[in-house]
């Protein structure tokens, strides 16, 4: 019931008015039965704004830290993320992604849409990264269609980091249905879950027009921050 009051009464309106989106393809997402809709990830108003414009209820898979924030704000951010219906996935050791499957799976076999950023975390700069497997083996296993989507804009209206979201115009584009049943009972093999993971990230590259990187977005973020971390402890001399 909150999910429904958040999408029709309070979040959805304002999101409307704030980012005015622009829906295109939405014929391409499945009036009934599972499906997966896998997104690039450039900002947390992806979280929102596309189950705003979706017909049907749409699940998908938050990271636990959502839920489990100090004080008076991590206990509205858990209570607004619970109350939506999200499910938390403790991102951090071996059984992460065996988890994060596991859940997802559960959506799927009751017949919902399942939603999934590939990449796994959001992109810091824009680009789009690298898309982590575990989309590839419930598509399989499940034997449901991967409908592809791009959020254009959103990464220019609340950055990481942006609390407040500059006002203005989104889109959110969906593309044709990716149907894997050709790979029907491979879901163990590793170089078609590598080969169905690149041809679902390449239909969302095809929507998005990002510039591509072929690296893990977390890989990336470590590495940057590491180089941060020693830029600070040594700093370079100014140039005379």
């Amino acid at each position: 019931m909150f999910y429904y009051l958040l999408k029709y009464v309070v979040l959805g309106p304002l999101l409307k008015l704030v980012f005015r989106p622009r829906i295109e393809g939405l014929e391409h997402v499945p009036a009934s039965g599972p499906a997966i809709v896998a997104g690039n990830h450039l900002s947390f108003a992806d979280h929102f704004l596309m189950p705003a414009m979706l017909k049907r209820r749409i699940t998908f898979l938050a990271k636990a830290e959502y839920f489990t924030g100090p004080g008076v704000k991590g206990r509205l951010t858990a209570f607004f993320f619970r109350s939506a219906g999200q499910i938390p996935v403790d991102r951090s050791g071996k059984e992460a992604g065996r988890t994060a499957i596991r859940e997802g799976l559960k959506v799927l076999r009751e017949g919902e849409l399942l939603g999934i950023y590939p990449e796994g975390t959001r992109s810091h700069d824009g680009r789009l990264y690298k898309g982590k497997v575990g989309v590839a083996v419930m598509a399989l296993t499940a034997g449901c269609p991967v409908v592809p989507c791009a959020m254009i804009g959103t990464f220019e209206a609340q950055p990481p980091g942006k609390v407040v979201p500059r006002i203005r115009p989104v889109t959110i584009r969906f593309g044709e249905p990716l149907d894997f049943s050709r790979y029907a009972g491979m879901e163990q093999e590793k170089a078609v879950l590598r080969a169905v993971t690149d041809e679902i990230v390449y239909a969302i590259l095809h929507l998005s027009g990002q510039e591509y990187v072929d690296e893990y977005a977390a890989v990336v973020k470590e590495r940057a921050a590491a180089e941060r971390a020693r830029e600070r402890r040594f700093p370079r001399a100014p140039l005379s």
